[in-house]
């Protein structure tokens, strides 16, 4: 018996149905709708695409964009690559991590393609540039 997830995830494959190369387009709607790209999920979109459960497997598992459960916290998504360290993205840390708690889930990601106005941050889909202190612990409370 098939389940309203199963439905929703059909729908997802046959939106991408006529690109070429759906999987990863496919594989980012998942992720966006469940929160995860869980294991029964990777069996559905295989057999979809005609393609091996160890092939999607294997693309979920190298992005870290995509995850087997769905994440406890929202995730802001701190650059910490070479032009934001320049720009003091180090000195944000402490306070980034003190304001997040156990409400956020900071995570280090290196490069968002905007080093000439860091330090970025990325949550969701959304970047924000130019970060100090106050505009981070900002950002922070408003996704906690």
């Amino acid at each position: 018996m098939r389940d309203a997830k199963a439905d929703r995830l059909d729908e997802i494959i046959a939106s991408h149905s006529r690109r070429e190369g759906p999987l990863l387009p496919i594989l980012h709607d998942v992720q966006a709708e469940f929160g995860c790209v869980d294991e029964a999920s990777k069996r559905q979109i295989a057999l979809a695409l005609n393609l091996s459960r160890a092939e999607v497997h294997g693309v979920v598992s190298f992005y870290h964009d995509f995850t087997a459960e769905p994440k406890a916290a929202p995730v802001l998504k701190l650059c910490r690559a070479e032009s934001c360290k320049a720009r003091g993205v180090e000195a944000l840390v402490d306070g980034a991590v003190a304001a997040a708690s156990e409400r956020v889930k900071i995570e280090t990601i290196y490069c968002l393609g905007l080093c000439s106005v860091g330090p970025n941050a990325m949550i969701g889909n959304a970047v924000h540039a130019r970060l100090d202190a106050p505009k981070l612990e900002k950002l922070i409370r408003e996704i906690a």
